[in-house]
């Protein structure tokens, strides 16, 4: 491989990760539990954006405390996994516009 290429390809690296680092910061999903009881947004750094709580929530765990904080868990959790499979058809389809054969060929 002759140096051109490398930095052919180092600087189409650099821009795709300028362009996920954007996508993280504009991507959310969101997540219930418990039948709606409780909604989790996050962002595509998984930072935690909104937490909703139904007013009936507790009401309807009978007051158990540890059972909300389980459907809070469950809901943040989920909403993680939706947003991870957002970035990952995001990469995936930036990946498809590079052309490595070309680069490393």
């Amino acid at each position: 491989m002759d140096m051109s290429k490398l930095q052919e390809m180092m600087g189409q690296a650099q821009h795709m990760q300028a362009q996920m680092e954007q996508k993280m910061a504009t991507t959310t999903a969101e997540a219930s539990s418990g039948g709606g009881l409780v909604t989790a947004r996050v962002n595509g750094k998984k930072e935690l954006l909104r937490l909703r709580i139904d007013p009936t929530a507790m009401s309807a765990s009978g007051g158990d405390v540890e059972m909300l904080e389980d459907l809070i868990t469950a809901a943040v959790n989920e909403a993680g996994r939706a947003v991870d499979a957002q970035m990952q058809t995001a990469s995936t389809d930036m990946l498809g516009g590079m052309d490595l054969g070309r680069l490393l060929g």
